[in-house]
């Protein structure tokens, strides 16, 4: 009776867990290995439609040489790097502060103001980028990697916001007051107590932002028009697509090593980022 209970236990995890697991996996993973077999399969092999996709059978670099040599890729990477680490940066500065100040202060419409900063993030892009245009082109910043960090605060500091101050809220309020009591300015116990308990809600926020900010394309595109200025979301697609011509190889190369430190980011931190989003919705 033993072994049928075992064996009853293991098919029944293999089928609701296991099962479930893998096909998840798969296709998580298989956009990554889709965009490795492209960009490693020679032309000739790439636009036989006989080919087994799946598989490569004629192996080439040739592609990533182009991504690297004939384009400005490195540049872009660089201009993405640059503009979501400071973006990153003041999108969590501020909303560390408005999340705090939300999460812990009473002051009149604190209630509504929350949930007007949580609307403000769901407004699209769409509908932004018109009056940002307006307001980059009076500061003079078109064409600039500062247009772009201007405006990505315009939907990372909601959303690192409203987080935050769910993160914030899960911070048990007495071990603040503690350090109040003790002498410290309410600078002082947001700065020695409640940061460095928030450290996972602060690493989920950055996150978010980061990899928003190095994802995205409509307000690179708008803003930004000199190649050498590009980042890698609108510069692969602006400069390896040209009229119906499509560089397969190199637009897959190029995709492919842009989501490498994402994921590079995510591995790091996955334990805290985790535990941030738990205690946000727990708040």
């Amino acid at each position: 009776m033993g072994a049928a209970y075992l064996g009853e236990t293991y098919w029944r995890r293999l089928i609701v867990f296991y099962i479930p697991m893998f096909m998840f996996l798969a296709a998580m993973l298989f956009p990554f290995y889709w965009m490795t077999v492209t960009s490693v399969k020679a032309d000739a092999e790439l636009y036989n439609a006989k080919a087994i996709p799946f598989l490569v059978f004629d192996f080439t670099l040739d592609h990533w040489i182009y991504l690297f040599r004939e384009t400005l890729y490195i540049r872009w990477a660089l201009n993405t790097l640059f503009i979501a680490t400071v973006s990153t940066a003041i999108s969590l500065f501020a909303g560390t502060l408005a999340g705090y100040s939300l999460a812990r202060l009473r002051f009149p419409g604190s209630s509504t103001f929350g949930i007007s900063i949580f609307v403000t993030y769901l407004v699209p892009p769409t509908l932004l980028f018109i009056p940002l245009a307006g307001v980059v082109s009076d500061l003079r910043l078109y064409d600039s990697p500062w247009a772009l960090i201007l405006t990505y605060p315009t939907f990372l500091v909601p959303f690192s916001t409203w987080l935050l101050m769910g993160y914030f809220r899960t911070i048990p309020r007495e071990m603040e007051e503690c350090a109040r009591i003790d002498g410290a300015t309410r600078l002082q116990a947001f700065v020695k107590v409640v940061l460095p308990l928030g450290l996972p809600g602060l690493i989920s926020a950055g996150i978010f932002s980061f990899t928003l900010s190095w994802n995205e394309f409509l307000y690179a595109l708008v803003f930004i028009s000199s190649p050498e200025q590009k980042t890698i979301p609108v510069g692969v697609v602006s400069e390896l697509i040209k009229g119906d011509v499509f560089f397969w190889g190199s637009l897959m190369a190029g995709a492919l090593f842009g989501s490498v430190p994402v994921a590079i980011v995510y591995s790091f931190f996955v334990e805290h980022y985790v535990s941030g989003i738990t205690g946000a919705v727990k708040g």
